[in-house]
């Protein structure tokens, strides 16, 4: 018999309460994090350019004040968008100027509702003329 066998024979509350425990505390460290479930433009897309709206969308609701949109160019950024506070609870959306042809990422910084920590991404992109 192993020392683990030994340990949840002789101990096999303890051992339903210390896993219900960690189960716990995972669940709640999932309900403090936001996935990105869709984009616009979708990662490695192509565009021509003429369409200026970009959005994001998450699996919760975020917090469209401190949350924040922006266009880089080489590690450069090109654009601050500033999310409508009019779209969905989970949807930050913003319109931006026509960008020239490049290499292009959105990147997306959101906080929870909660005030969760910051969660961010970026989604590359390119437009073509």
């Amino acid at each position: 018999m192993t020392l683990g066998e030994t340990m949840r024979s002789r101990y096999p509350v303890g051992a339903t309460l210390a896993s219900l425990a960690l189960l716990v505390s995972l669940q709640g460290v999932s309900a403090q994090t936001v996935h990105m479930m869709e984009s616009s433009p979708s990662a490695s897309a192509v565009t021509d350019g003429r369409s200026n709206q970009f959005f994001v969308r998450f699996d919760k609701p975020v917090d469209h004040i401190r949350s924040l949109l922006s266009i880089t160019r080489d590690g450069k950024v090109v654009e601050t968008l500033h999310p409508s506070f009019s779209s969905a609870p989970e949807v930050l959306f913003a319109q931006a100027p026509r960008l020239l042809p490049g290499d292009y990422k959105l990147h997306w910084a959101v906080r929870l509702m909660s005030g969760a920590e910051v969660t961010e991404g970026d989604i590359p992109f390119t437009v073509r003329s």
